[in-house]
């Protein structure tokens, strides 16, 4: 992002602000164009777009619009460290050196893909074990290099995650990290769609992004991001991008 779009973001935050590191394909690739045009927003630049694909789900009765209102709020991105308050004192400027660091030392990558139904989401996740373990170790990291960097969650928040279906291991988690999927639970995912209903628009999305996927080929995992939600309810914006160790700079730009 410009300067001053960064200077916004900063200029914007508030104690209720939120941060997140995320997984954001190279802004010049296919991947990151497919992603942010199937959900009509670009994050980074905040302009709307068009969406190609709308003529193949509106076949079914839906647009693609309101079929992926949720997704489009957090941006085109596959969660490492999810949305975060900072801790006292801490500051956007000190999430960013840290996790600059952090990047620093991580090899870049590229990762098969596969669509599927998760429940009644459709996304995309690592077709190969392999990928997958590659990707939970990047994940890993980057929990530790930010943990102390993060606010705990609040009595409410915690309650509210304990009266969801967690298992023992996630409940544990949850009270050690502040979040319950994470490390051995944690689950790289795109988000593809809104929670839906319909088994036949599920299957229409996973069979027209199986297509788009193979044509896109393997997934750039070249770098991270870090994502700003200047308040609640707001959308996310790419504030920064973080480049791996060994990634060209011309594939993060």
């Amino acid at each position: 992002m410009s300067g001053d779009a960064n200077d916004s973001v900063l200029n914007t935050w508030t104690p209720a602000s939120r941060i997140a590191l995320y997984y954001a394909p190279p802004a010049s690739s296919a991947w990151w164009r497919a992603g942010c045009e199937w959900l009509g927003r670009d994050a980074e630049t905040g302009r709307s777009i068009e969406t190609p694909e709308e003529t193949a789900i509106t076949a079914l009765g839906q647009t693609v619009a309101a079929l992926t209102g949720s997704p489009r709020r957090y941006g085109w991105h596959g969660t490492l460290v999810a949305p975060f308050h900072t801790g006292d004192g801490v500051t956007p400027q000190q999430v960013l050196s840290e996790a600059r660091e952090w990047a620093s030392h991580i090899n870049r990558f590229n990762a098969s893909l596969s669509v599927v139904e998760m429940g009644r989401f459709v996304a995309l996740k690592a077709a190969r074990p392999d990928d997958d373990a590659s990707i939970r170790q990047v994940a890993a990291s980057a929990l530790h290099a930010l943990t102390s960097l993060r606010a705990r969650p609040s009595a409410e928040d915690t309650e509210r995650r304990l009266a969801s279906s967690l298992s023992a291991r996630q409940q544990a988690l949850l009270h050690e990290w502040g979040y319950p999927y994470v490390l051995d639970e944690f689950r790289f995912h795109m988000t593809l769609s809104n929670a839906l209903d319909s088994p036949s628009v599920r299957a229409a999305i996973v069979s027209l992004w199986q297509t788009r996927a193979e044509t896109l080929g393997p997934l750039p995992f070249h770098g991270a991001a870090l994502f700003v939600q200047p308040q609640p309810d707001a959308p996310f914006t790419l504030w920064q991008r973080l480049p791996f160790a060994n990634a060209r700079s011309e594939a993060l730009e």
